[in-house]
């Protein structure tokens, strides 16, 4: 074969496969020297002339250490046909190729056969390649795909000439696909496999609902409207959080369009699924509010060490704030980020009370007064024997019930009980941290939480461990284990 001719068959399969040149090239030497190989039963090298398209075919012998027990990758031993010592190398370095220059052969029928399959295996390997590293650069986009089959729930799309798979994991619950229907997939992941590239998508993942919106939602590409969050129950409703940086701008209207036309266009693509458009708010607390519409919250009381908030709604709004099977409550944390307990007002009045109760008791025990100055002290705002030892005397003064004797008497029995405290915290922090696992941030939260001692620990379920202080549920497991153990619960 000539230069030219040898050029225009290299162009064509470049064209044909969307491969470098130097890709095929690379698989003709490649393909030609394993041909000569099998025929010569020696190491052989070809290289092409990128210029003249000429063959240059060598016998290579590869260099290893002087007097070693040699056996190559293959498990071949050392053998003079194919490997040559160090000393007799003329300088080549280990490991490298000694080579000399050999006619290249003419191949007849089986050695055509070989540089064939060669060349086919290496341009499915650089085809592949060329895939995967395409369809890497665009994960996270959203790509209109033809259903080509559906096998145990399945569906096996083609994305253009590629072929994607939608798990039954990744499609809409209750979602009827077929053969050669047409939908919107999410690219969630690409991976190379000796079978080709496998691209997995996705219709389940919020991100493609976020995708959906800034296709419909002219303000959202642009960015004068941001998507802070999204929590979807796939197929059957969903939240969306949104903020306008122009405050003269409505984002809610702006993504729900003309008469609802934006928004249905995205729950049309996803199987009818509903959508609640929230308005997000740098407020923790009035951002869990706007989430969890429809439903209107009465009270709502933050607790910012458990990253937790109790939300009290009026009873005939109860059901529609935890919605069918908890949707609500449950879309509404995900969006926030929060862990939300759901109320009527009558129960949160009564944990309030609850709580004042063992405020009220424990601070009366630390001070060594009597309830009825407990709760004047609670009800003016100081709870905590640090608030009370640590109070302005003046601001103590100003409480009707108290002069300013009974004031420094206070104060003096709260520093007392602040020392005591931090002298019996120390201990207790000492106690809970050797158990392992166990932090010294996780042992000043367990002590606030009065869990001062290893049976303390060993009492609590893993819940009630996980509302103290957050962490994975295994670790959680794992301290209150190593804790009953310690106990003797086991022997």
């Amino acid at each position: 074969m000539e230069g030219k001719e040898l050029f225009l068959m290299v162009e064509a399969i470049s064209n044909e496969k969307n491969i470098s040149q130097e890709d095929v090239l690379e698989s003709l030497e490649e393909a030609l020297a394993v041909a000569t190989k099998k025929r010569n039963n020696i190491d052989a090298h070809v290289e092409i002339d990128r210029k003249t398209g000429e063959f240059n075919t060598f016998r290579q012998w590869m260099v290893i250490d002087d007097g070693e027990n040699f056996v190559d990758d293959d498990g071949t031993e050392f053998d003079t046909e194919l490997h040559i010592h160090a000393k007799d190398a003329n300088g080549v370095a280990v490991d490298d190729f000694v080579r000399e220059p050999m006619e290249t052969e003419a191949f007849g029928r089986i050695a055509a056969q070989i540089v064939k399959q060669v060349i086919i295996q290496k341009v499915r390997e650089a085809e592949r390649e060329v895939i995967v590293e395409d369809y890497t650069k665009r994960v996270g986009e959203v790509i209109m795909v033809t259903v080509k089959r559906v096998d145990r729930g399945n569906a096996y799309v083609d994305m253009g000439g590629v072929d994607g798979m939608i798990s039954k994991f990744d499609l809409i619950p209750n979602e009827s696909v077929r053969k050669n229907d047409r939908l919107r997939a999410y690219i969630k992941e690409v991976k190379s496999s000796p079978r080709g590239a496998q691209i997995f998508l996705s219709r389940t993942v919020p991100e493609m609902m976020v995708e959906l919106f800034e296709m419909e939602v002219p303000e959202i590409s642009e960015g004068v409207i941001e998507i802070m969050g999204c929590a979807r129950d796939p197929g059957l409703r969903s939240k969306l959080a949104v903020k306008a940086k122009d405050k003269r701008l409505d984002p809610i209207g702006s993504c729900i369009g003309m008469r609802g036309a934006r928004v249905q266009a995205v729950s049309n693509e996803l199987n009818g699924e509903r959508v609640d458009i929230i308005l997000w708010d740098e407020d923790p607390a009035q951002f869990v509010i706007n989430a969890m519409a429809p439903a209107e919250v009465s009270a709502i009381v933050v607790d910012e060490d458990k990253s937790s908030m109790d939300i009290a709604v009026e009873d005939d709004q109860l059901a529609l704030a935890i919605g069918r099977g908890g949707q609500n409550i449950k879309l509404a944390s995900r969006l926030t980020d929060w862990k939300l307990n759901v109320m009527s007002v009558g129960e949160a009045d009564d944990k309030q009370a609850e709580e004042n109760q063992k405020t009220s008791e424990k601070l009366a025990e630390k001070l060594g007064v009597d309830s009825e100055v407990a709760g004047v002290l609670i009800d003016e705002g100081f709870g905590s024997i640090d608030e009370v030892a640590d109070a302005d005397a003046s601001s103590l003064e100003g409480i009707e019930e108290f002069d300013t004797s009974m004031v420094e008497e206070l104060q003096e029995r709260a520093s007392d009980a602040q020392l005591v405290q931090a002298l019996g915290d120390a201990e207790s922090s000492e106690v809970l941290m050797s158990v392992e696992g166990v932090s010294e941030d996780l042992a000043q939260a367990l002590i606030e939480s009065d869990i001062a001692t290893v049976d303390d620990l060993a009492e609590l379920s893993i819940d009630e461990l996980l509302d103290i202080q957050v962490m994975d549920t295994e670790v959680a497991s794992a301290v209150i284990m190593t804790a009953r153990e310690n106990e003797g619960w086991f022997d």
